[in-house]
Formats: C-alpha cells, structure tokens, sequence
C-alpha cells in the first residue's frame, strides 16, 4: 500500500461544500502541513465554512480562478505547493442544462489549467482529481453490482460531461508527463454548509418555511447519499494511502429514492408527506440510478461511519441553527433554479 506525506497542499474550491470539509479536517488533524485554499468564491461559495480553519497558522486563503494561469503558477512556486486536491467546478446539474459553457469553462479549462501548471513547475507530487459518480451515466435498475473504478464512461448530461472530459485530460497529462495523478468518483454528499440547490437541504429549508417540496417526475429515481465527514476522511485516506494513476470510487451501497427522501424530511418536522411533497416537471434527463462499487477505497481502510438518520437528523439541526448562512437563497429553492451568479462572502 502507498504511503504519502505532503508538506504544502492546494485545495482548490475549499470554501464549497465538500472541499471545506476535507479542508477544516486536515488543518484539525495535520497542524504541520500548509494547507493553501484558491477559491472565486462563487455563488455557492461561503467563506463562514472554513470558519474553523481561519485562526489556524497552516491556513491560508487566496481569493482567484483556477482559470488564472498567471496566478496558479505564482502560487505553485511561491507556496512550494507539492499536492493539490481539485474541488473545484460547477456541480449542479439543473444549471447545466441552461449555462453548459459556464461549466466547460470552469471543468475542463480550470482543470486544464491547474495541470499545465504542474507540468511547467515539475514540482506535484500528488494530483487529486474530484469526479463524480455521474460520469458513469445511468446504471440499471436491476444491476446488483454496481460501477466499478474500469467501468465505461458514459455521462447523460452537460454537467458530468465536462466533469469527464476534465477527467481525460487529468489521464493524458499522467499518461505523457508522468503526473502523479489520482482520481475520485463520488456519490452524492450531504451535510452542514452545502449550498440549497442540492436535494437534501433544499428539502429541510422548504420544510423549515413550510412550504412544498418539489419532486422532479415520479419520485422513483435511486440516489446514494454519504455525510460529509466520512467523505472528508475518504480524501484524508486517499491522499496519504491512494496509489498514484488509480482512480477510487467514494460511495455507499445504501440506495434511497428521492420520494423516500422527501418522505424522511416530512418526518423529522413532523409534517404529513401526503400534502407537503408536490410532484413537477422532470429534468430534460434524469438518470434514474448511480450505483458504485466501494471495494477498492474499502481496501485502503475507509468505510462508511455515519448512518443515514444520524446525518439526516444531524444537518436538520444544523440548517435550523444556521438558516441565515447563505442569505436570501429563494431563487436556488424554486423547482428549477436558473444559473445563480452572486458572490457568497
């Protein structure tokens, strides 16, 4: 097994959702390495999620693009950067559909990039590459394995498909320049701090205001959903035990429909799901499962902690102690949210 100590990391997009958490969890557990965030700060961007990490000395933030060339090889040098950790995108799919080139951009030009960078600087030794679990496309309904880290790639939707073609220019620049590059492909995450365009804290904002929850189609469609923290130690794992050109799967085989979602939000606000969930429009596509096979992340230690009504329970407590974080969020809580472009200072 592969065993990595870095000294100084770039997180990109680490006052998002999930790369704030790897972040705040790295600066608690690892005070002797230099933890370097670059963030836009986009809209679904907040600098109150790295909170925790503010006062620490091995933190520190940078606002700019990764799209910046100028800037992030000034940061690789002048930080003796040796690791990154790519969060960085756009990641909602509804948005996708109306503003792809946004994502192009961010995607596949930002990621484009941060590895040219490396190849000039010649200093990386560790590229994490964040996918997702879409890129597999849809898996079917009665497969009882699911995608494994070799399976084909075969995204439905503008979203997971620049977040594919990202993933083979990260391939081609290990395969021609030795870039020791690994990938993650994740199931969906849920917890405190994520922005409420996502499922989950749509449906407990909405809940908290009493107000209906929107189901895309019929309800039917399969997600799998791990809390933050576990997918925090997931990175933890794979940037000290990951073998370098691997791709690792992050997910769960405990399968949730969305309808059963809605239905398990109703019951922790004590609400009747009968008049509460309302049923609109679909995605022009929706793929109807994402399915992953965890085996090989299982053999680097890592396993799922925290049960689905533990994190359930535990973001409610958190959206209903913090339901001011993002400011007026009303445009993201529509059925189907446009594009948002404002600042999360």
């Amino acid at each position: 097994m592969a065993s990595y100590t870095p000294k100084n990391i770039l997180i990109t997009g680490a006052a998002g959702f999930i790369a704030s958490h790897v972040a705040n969890r790295l600066i608690r557990n690892h005070p002797d390495y230099k933890i370097v965030i670059l963030d836009k700060l986009d809209y679904c961007s907040n600098l109150k999620n790295l909170l925790p990490s503010r006062s620490s000395p091995n933190f520190k933030f940078v606002k700019g693009d990764i799209g910046s060339a100028d800037l992030v090889n000034y940061l690789l040098i002048a930080e003796s950067i040796d690791t990154i950790m790519h969060f960085a995108a756009q990641t909602h799919v509804d948005n996708s559909f109306g503003n792809s080139f946004e994502f192009t951009k961010n995607n596949i030009y930002g990621t484009h990039v941060l590895l040219e960078a490396c190849k000039v600087t010649g200093q990386i030794k560790r590229f994490i590459h964040v996918s997702t679990d879409e890129v597999y496309g849809e898996t079917d309904e009665d497969a009882v394995v699911g995608n494994h880290e070799a399976s084909q790639l075969l995204p439905t939707n503008p979203y997971s498909a620049t977040k594919a073609g990202a993933e083979m220019l990260v391939m081609a620049y290990g395969r021609s320049y030795g870039l020791p590059v690994i990938t993650t492909r994740g199931n969906n995450v849920y917890g405190p701090n994520q922005f409420p365009e996502k499922l989950i804290p749509k449906f407990i904002l909405l809940a908290m205001a009493g107000k209906p929850l929107p189901i895309h189609g019929d309800g039917s469609n399969v997600r799998s959903y791990l809390y933050c923290e576990d997918v925090a130690e997931a990175f933890e794992v794979i940037l000290h035990k990951g073998e370098v050109g691997h791709v690792y799967n992050i997910g769960t085989k405990k399968e949730r429909r969305v309808i059963d979602v809605a239905k398990d939000v109703c019951k922790l606000f004590s609400l009747d799901p009968g008049t509460v969930i309302k049923y609109v429009e679909n995605r022009p596509f929706n793929d109807q499962r994402y399915f992953l096979d965890d085996q090989k992340l299982a053999n680097l230690g890592w396993s799922e902690r925290t049960t689905w009504e533990e994190g359930l329970k535990k973001t409610m407590d958190w959206y209903t102690n913090n339901p001011d974080w993002w400011g007026d969020v009303s445009g993201a809580l529509l059925p189907h949210p446009k594009m948002l472009m404002m600042p999360g200072i």
